[in-house]
């Protein structure tokens, strides 16, 4: 996940905000990791229907943290790159993102389908391909801010003749589902019943074995990582871009001023206000499934944009002052150990959820999830400086550099 890392020169903006987002991730992918996939997106296929105190988690997570945290790990990806390829070779670089897919797709069919580092790596190749990450300040931040904006618009459009087919269907019903009248519109209700069925065997699967889900991730999923990419070139690759000009242009070098602050608030205050409502719209409609899916690849993703800026300008002002404190330090050290944590993470909470460890998955609701996001932040924050002050770098971190460079490297630190 780190760029920095191997060069023995690091930024310690980017790895704050790197442990900043590392944390969000793992709220990010609580839904998929607990319930079904579909319900990431869609609250229909949740198997625990959502009340008072889960409708206010759902908020929370859709404000602050969909997509948010993903953009923010892809933007940080991008200036890393930039930054590694500073001091070592394409060639080098492209066997580190080769390596990293191989660890994404391990990932996806042995843990959790959510996984980003298989799509990370894609579209990493694509940007040594096209030069990308020669690109200036300027450029790189124009080229990634449009592509971002037209990203959501082609994401989007797939989904508006199924949007306008659900429109009709649920006008024709009233609103509240499937009905006897309309017979023309009962092919979206059958759409909607097969997919709510996935859903349900998707559960049953989940609280089985880990060999049945390794089987049903490897035939039910598996051009996954492949979809997964395609989709990642509409936000991920341009938000690499702007990571690029935003190392260009000096904002993760630990300079940054109240001007930057002053933006990055603005950025904040403005994604929240265009955000707002889009969740509104979806929660007074009643989380259609279309409707969902084509608000969050379309004006979701243009209403975060100005967010996902605000929030790492804010950042990368707050990072010098806080660097030497409790919390920064350990935030720097979840950053040091992203891919560590990342994996980790999964694992975790694999263990928790799934059948063959405590089998939790598909039986707790949205405001529940809270929990095990909260253990899973402070378990990040309690191993990586302890295990950093031994070992140079975070166990995984470690495994790749050693394959990307195909040698054994110490892992204790030097005394």
């Amino acid at each position: 996940m780190t760029g920095e890392g191997y060069s023995g020169e690091r930024l310690v903006t980017l790895d704050f905000i790197r442990g900043v987002a590392v944390l969000g991730i793992l709220y990010a992918n609580i839904v998929g990791f607990s319930q079904p996939m579909l319900a990431a997106v869609w609250p229909g296929a949740l198997t625990v229907p959502m009340d008072g105190a889960d409708r206010a988690a759902w908020w929370v997570q859709f404000l602050l943290i969909d997509g948010k945290m993903r953009g923010l790990f892809a933007l940080l990806f991008g200036a890393s790159l930039a930054l590694f390829l500073e001091s070592r070779g394409e060639g080098l670089q492209l066997r580190r993102l080769l390596w990293l897919g191989l660890f994404g797709l391990a990932h996806y069919f042995l843990l959790f389908r959510g996984d980003i580092l298989f799509s990370y790596a894609i579209c990493g190749v694509v940007i040594l391909a096209v030069g990308a990450h020669r690109a200036d300040a300027a450029p790189a931040l124009a080229a990634g801010i449009v592509l971002y904006l037209l990203g959501a618009v082609f994401a989007a459009l797939p989904f508006v003749p199924p949007l306008v087919a659900e429109q009709a269907a649920m006008a024709a019903c009233g609103g509240t589902g499937p009905c006897l009248a309309a017979a023309e519109h009962q092919a979206h209700w059958s759409v909607l019943a097969e997919e709510l069925t996935a859903a349900r065997q998707e559960t049953a699967v989940m609280q089985g074995s880990w060999g049945g889900i390794v089987t049903y991730n490897l035939m039910e999923h598996g051009t996954g990582p492949l979809w997964g990419a395609m989709l990642a070139l509409f936000e991920s690759f341009p938000a690499m871009l702007i990571g690029i000009g935003l190392h260009r242009a000096g904002l993760f070098a630990g300079r940054a001023d109240r001007r930057v602050l002053g933006w990055g608030l603005v950025g904040i205050a403005l994604g929240l206000a265009l955000t707002w409502p889009v969740g509104l719209l979806l929660e007074r409609a009643g989380d259609p499934l279309y409707l969902s899916f084509a608000v969050v690849l379309g004006p979701a993703q243009v209403a975060r944009l100005p967010l996902l800026l605000g929030l790492t300008a804010a950042l990368a002002w707050l990072a010098p002052s806080v660097a030497r404190g409790w919390l920064g330090t350990r935030l720097i050290a979840a950053g040091r150990m992203a891919l560590s944590n990342y994996l980790g993470m999964s694992l975790v909470m694999a263990i928790l959820f799934q059948g063959w460890g405590f089998g939790l998955f598909g039986r707790i609701g949205r405001a529940d999830m809270l929990l095990p996001v909260l253990a899973g932040c402070v378990l990040m924050l309690a191993w990586s400086k302890p295990w950093l002050d031994r070992f140079a770098h975070g166990p995984l971190e470690w495994a790749w550099r050693c394959c990307v460079y195909g040698r054994r490297f110490p892992l204790r630190r030097a005394v």
